[in-house]
């Protein structure tokens, strides 16, 4: 189990992602928007080989071009590492 992180850490944890994720009721969150489907299913692929690879996976939904991911640490019951971990590789293929 990873440890918990207590708000100010994710606070300083999402300033160095990129813009748009958000800190919402014990998650980080963001839609991310392409140009169509296609574009939004290729990036979704992407996403699950970095799930696989992490043994992490999102909370996530696509419509049409947009692909909403949330992302929390269900085991230890909040926000750890491991969501900023998972969302800076998010960001490098977004």
């Amino acid at each position: 189990m990873k440890d918990r992180l207590y708000v100010e850490e994710i606070k300083q944890s999402i300033s160095q992602l990129a813009p748009g994720w958000n800190y919402n009721s014990g998650c980080i969150e963001r839609e991310f928007i392409f140009k169509d489907f296609a574009q939004a299913f290729g990036f979704m692929t992407s996403v699950a080989v970095i799930a696989e690879k992490l043994n992490h996976h999102p909370n996530w939904s696509n419509v049409y071009n947009k692909v909403y991911i949330t992302l929390t640490t269900h085991d230890s019951g909040g926000i750890t590492q491991l969501d900023f971990d998972f969302a800076k590789e998010v960001d490098q293929i977004a």
